[in-house]
C-alpha cells in the first residue's frame, strides 16, 4: 500500500523472520558468532534464549543459510509438552522413515543415519525451536541421542531455541547431566535505545529507502512503547506507515505514532500497545 509512496521496494517491517532484514546488534553479532563456533567445533548442545520477538528464529535462519552442503540440518518447530516420542519428530525433520517401527527400531535407524552421514563427511545439526515447551524427559532423550559418537567426533549437534522459560527448565536438578553437555549458551535481550534508531533505519535501507523517514521524536516514542522488542517495533512502525500514507505525510513524526497508539487503545481488539 505505502511502499511506492515512501520509495520502498518492499515492506520494511514485516514480522516474518527474514534473514535479509536481520539487524545485527552487538548482542546479535555475539550470539551469531557463538552459534557458528558451536557448529564448527561439533559442540553437543547450543542454547539461545530471548524474549518473544527478539529475533531468535531469524538469527538461526541466517546461521543455517550460511552453512554449506557438508551440514545436514533438521528443524523441529512443533514442540509441546505432550510429545510422546521426540525421536519421531526428529526423524521426520531429517526425512527418515519412522512409521510402523518400535522405539528401539527408530533409535537403530537414526543411529545408522548418523553413521552414514558421518561416513559421507557430513555433520548433522538439529534445530529445536520453542524448546521451552519440551518436557524434562524429552530433553533427556535428546541427551541420550547426543551420546551416539564415532571415535572422538560428535555425530549429532543440537541447537535449542527458546523463550526465557527455557532457562528455568534447564535449571531443574534432574537436567544437571544435560546442562553439562551445553557448550554454547546465549541470551538475546531487547534492543537498547540507540539501537532502535539503527534498527529502524537499517530495515528501511534494506527495503530501498536511504533517507530518514521516522523523526527522532517518533523513534524515541517507538523505543519506549515497544521496550526495544523488534517484533513490537515492526508492528508499530508498519501501522505508522499506513497512517502516514493515509495522511499523505512526508515523514513519520511522534504525533502520527501517538495517533496509532491512541487508536489501538480506543478501537483495537486487544486494547493495548504493541509491546
Amino acid at each position: 500500500m505505502y511502499e511506492t509512496y515512501y520509495g520502498l521496494k518492499e515492506k520494511p517491517f514485516s514480522i516474518q523472520p527474514d534473514p535479509d532484514f536481520l539487524f545485527m546488534s552487538k548482542r546479535h553479532r555475539l550470539a551469531f558468532t557463538m552459534l557458528e563456533y558451536g557448529i564448527q567445533n561439533r559442540v553437543a548442545f547450543s542454547v539461545i534464549c530471548g524474549e518473544i520477538g527478539c529475533g531468535k528464529t531469524t538469527l538461526v535462519r541466517k546461521l543455517l543459510a550460511s552453512l554449506d552442503d557438508s551440514v545436514t540440518v533438521g528443524l523441529v518447530y512443533n514442540t509441546h509438552t505432550d510429545i510422546a516420542d521426540l525421536l519421531e519428530w526428529i526423524m521426520l525433520a531429517f526425512g527418515q522413515p519412522y512409521q510402523a517401527a518400535t522405539q528401539v527400531e527408530r533409535y537403530d535407524r537414526f543411529q545408522r543415519f548418523l553413521l552414514a552421514e558421518y561416513a559421507a563427511r557430513r555433520r548433522v545439526v538439529l534445530v529445536v525451536d520453542e524448546a521451552q515447551n519440551l518436557s524434562a524427559s524429552a530433553l533427556e532423550s535428546l541427551r541420550m541421542l547426543s551420546n551416539i559418537n564415532a571415535d572422538k567426533d560428535q555425530l549429532l549437534q543440537v541447537v535449542l531455541v527458546g523463550q526465557p522459560q527455557l532457562k528455568a527448565l534447564l535449571a531443574r536438578p534432574e537436567l544437571h547431566q544435560f546442562t553439562q553437555r551445553i557448550g554454547v549458551d546465549f541470551f538475546l535481550p531487547p534492543l537498547r535505545g540507540p539501537e532502535v534508531a539503527e534498527y529502524i533505519r537499517y530495515r528501511l535501507s534494506v527495503a530501498g529507502r536511504k533517507q530518514d523517514l521516522f523523526t527522532d521524536d517518533a523513534i524515541a516514542l517507538i523505543s519506549h512503547v515497544s521496550g526495544g522488542v523488534p517484533r513490537s517495533i515492526n508492528i508499530l512502525c508498519d501501522t505508522a506507515l499506513v497512517y502516514g500514507y493515509a495522511a499523505e505525510a512526508a515523514a513519520i513524526d511522534s504525533s502520527l505514532v501517538q495517533e496509532v497508539l491512541q487508536d489501538r487503545k480506543d478501537y483495537g481488539i486487544l486494547r493495548s500497545d504493541p509491546a
